[in-house]
C-alpha cells in the first residue's frame, strides 16, 4: 500500500496501527475518534492546525524503519 496525503486515516491505520503512534507524537490526539475515520490525512491535519507534509514525512520514515521496503509490507 502506497500512503499519501488523500488516503484515509481508517486505510491508514489498517494497514498499521503503529502509524497511530506518529500521528499523536504530530499532535493528532483523536486518532481513535470514529470521524476521523473517513477523514483523509490532509483533511485531519487541517482541522488540527499540522503541516500535512511534516506529517506524511514523518509516517514515510516509520514506514521506511519499520517496514524495510516500504511501500511494501
Amino acid at each position: 500500500m502506497t500512503i499519501t496525503k488523500e488516503t484515509t486515516m481508517g486505510e491508514m491505520l489498517r494497514y498499521d496501527i503503529g502509524i497511530a503512534d506518529v500521528l499523536m507524537q504530530c499532535g493528532m490526539h483523536c486518532v481513535g475518534c470514529p470521524s476521523s475515520i473517513g477523514e483523509s490525512l490532509e483533511m485531519a491535519c487541517m482541522v488540527h492546525g499540522l503541516d500535512a507534509d511534516q506529517v506524511m514525512e514523518a509516517i514515510e520514515g516509520y514506514l521506511e524503519d519499520f517496514h524495510d521496503g516500504y511501500p511494501e509490507k
